[in-house]
């Protein structure tokens, strides 16, 4: 596939995910992106799971709901006590950027869902991304990305 069709298809998917999230009745977001909900209706952040494995582990640890926090309005949830204590020392540093929405996205003045599966840890920061192929195009160009992303962060919300 070329770069062209794989950058075409990229944005489509994330126009098609940004269209599921125009609704007026979500004008305001939250500042966490709760990407599920457990058995209990509990709102997740990063869908469950652990945020600091990212960081230590460098992959996509399940949480478990033994080891879990509430922090801006949403639960997180981490796969050991001490990845749990370490967040809770400093979650700011282990926090996903923007919220856990998709760092594309928001580079691009919206949101969309971070799935946790899809994710960079640069400069010891951690990105979500909406699926593959918006990963493959946000890495491309990340530098460039992530200022225009904080440039907009967080007046996306609104």
């Amino acid at each position: 596939m070329s770069r062209l069709t794989v950058r075409l298809l990229a944005l489509a998917l994330l126009a098609m995910a940004i269209g599921t999230l125009t609704d007026p009745a979500l004008a305001q977001r939250p500042e966490i992106h709760q990407s599920g909900k457990d058995t209990h209706g509990t709102d997740l952040a990063i869908g469950g799971f652990d945020t600091v494995g990212y960081h230590t582990e460098g992959k996509a640890l399940p949480g478990t709901p033994t080891y879990r926090v509430a922090w801006k309005g949403a639960e997180w949830r981490f796969a050991t006590a001490a990845n749990r204590d370490l967040f809770v020392q400093n979650p700011a540093r282990y926090a996903p950027q923007f919220g856990g929405y998709c760092a594309f996205a928001v580079a691009y003045g919206s949101t969309a869902p971070g799935d946790p599966r899809h994710f960079t840890v640069t400069n010891g920061k951690l990105y979500l991304n909406l699926n593959q192929p918006v990963q493959t195009t946000w890495v491309r160009d990340q530098e460039n990305l992530i200022r225009r992303g904080e440039a907009n962060w967080p007046k996306v919300l609104d």
